[in-house]
């Protein structure tokens, strides 16, 4: 079965830094894209960054570009998000997610999801 499991939610103050990470198994992991999503409470899902993890091709959402970078260790088969200067708008679960083929940034392309991890910025 494909598992992803994100790490390194918490809190922190706005200008702050976390780097999250998504260690993935279950599936190969060096031909598909793997992406970083959030979603705030009462809004919908967002794409944040994705990762091709064959040519390691990378794409941001406007939101977070300049100060997100995706990632990936392919030894350890885990894509980290490091997120750098937040601000209180980046606060909301964070979900990784991988799908097979190439890669895009819509989260009904996504075939697997890990459970998230919660991101708070004040």
């Amino acid at each position: 079965d494909v598992q992803l499991v994100e790490s390194g939610g918490g809190s922190v103050q706005a200008g702050g830094s976390l780097r999250l990470s998504c260690a993935a198994s279950g599936y190969t992991y060096n031909r598909n894209c793997m992406a970083w999503f959030r979603q705030a409470p009462g809004k919908e899902r967002e794409g944040v960054a994705r990762i091709a993890t064959g040519s390691g091709n990378t794409y941001y959402a406007d939101s977070v570009k300049g100060r997100f970078t995706i990632s990936q260790d392919n030894a350890k088969n885990t894509v980290y998000l490091q997120m750098n200067s937040l601000k209180p708008e980046d606060t909301a679960v964070y979900y990784c997610a991988v799908k097979y083929g190439g890669c895009t940034l819509h989260a009904t392309d996504f075939n697997y999801w890990g459970r998230g991890t919660q991101v708070t910025v004040s």
